[in-house]
């Protein structure tokens, strides 16, 4: 017995690292396996969010370009309000020059008196076109200062539109890439699941055999003492018997001598 118990505690420590290394590496699976589909939903949550955001700034440069637009026309507009109103300026002082010779050379009070009231009307009118210029022209400012600022919104909402499109195709390859290990990884925890159940069966088995053994062993171990104390009472018994005996032959030779005397 001695023998195959020795082998069955063999094999019970060897099915016990046997069953540890499953273990170790069905853990190294699940945690490969958590790994890269940790990177599968960090990339495909990038690109949703990338998506997103593309999608807001898409609504920012078009709300941009509006205002824009806006403003470019407005702009152009009041360019052709000043540049009409300069040309008006260049007549109404080719009018004074006129009107100041026309004074110059009148043959009469009344001529005179005309060609200063034109004069006056024209250098009134010099006046408001100046005025106007000068607003029109300070307006036109401010609107190409917001054209400029919103071009350079427009421009960097547009750049970043570009950049994050450009990071799209890392995050998609990294995605497939990631999905691609992860079912080899389900492939690969599933057979170091089976081993381990495997292993850990045939522990079992095997630990039941042994404990069957070691209990038999006890039994049995139990039982031979239990022998040993029953075989020395038998002689205790033959012991007494010849005790017994004995003084009566002692009695039966003390006997004998008294009838001799008579």
């Amino acid at each position: 017995m001695i023998q195959p118990l020795a082998s069955l505690e063999k094999l019970v420590v060897q099915l016990r690292q046997k069953k540890q290394e499953a273990t170790k590496l069905r853990k190294k699976a699940e945690k490969q396996l958590k790994e890269v589909r940790s990177a599968e939903r960090r990339s495909s949550s990038g690109l949703t969010s990338i998506d997103k955001k593309i999608e807001s700034e898409k609504e920012d440069v078009s709300d941009v370009s509006t205002v824009l637009t806006q403003k470019t026309s407005q702009l152009e507009s009041i360019e052709r309000l000043v540049s009409t109103a300069e040309e008006r300026l260049e007549r109404e002082k080719e009018g004074i020059e006129q009107a100041e010779q026309e004074i110059e050379f009148a043959e009469s009070p009344e001529e005179k008196q005309n060609a200063e009231a034109r004069l006056r009307s024209f250098k009134d009118h010099v006046q408001e076109l100046i005025e106007e210029i000068k607003n029109r022209k300070k307006t036109a400012k401010k609107i190409s200062d917001d054209v400029a600022k919103y071009s350079e919104i427009k421009s960097k909402i547009t750049s970043k539109i570009q950049k994050q499109s450009q990071s799209k195709p890392s995050l998609r390859e990294t995605m497939t890439t990631s999905h691609k290990a992860a079912e080899k990884f389900v492939q690969e925890l599933e057979r170091r699941i089976k081993s381990e159940s495997s292993a850990q069966k045939a522990l079992e088995k095997a630990s039941s055999k042994l404990q069957e053994l070691l209990t038999k062993r006890r039994k049995s171990a139990k039982k031979k003492p239990a022998k040993k104390t029953a075989a020395k009472k038998k002689p205790a018994k033959k012991t007494a018997a010849k005790r017994k005996a004995a003084p009566k032959r002692k009695t039966a030779a003390k006997k004998k001598p008294a009838k001799k005397r008579r």
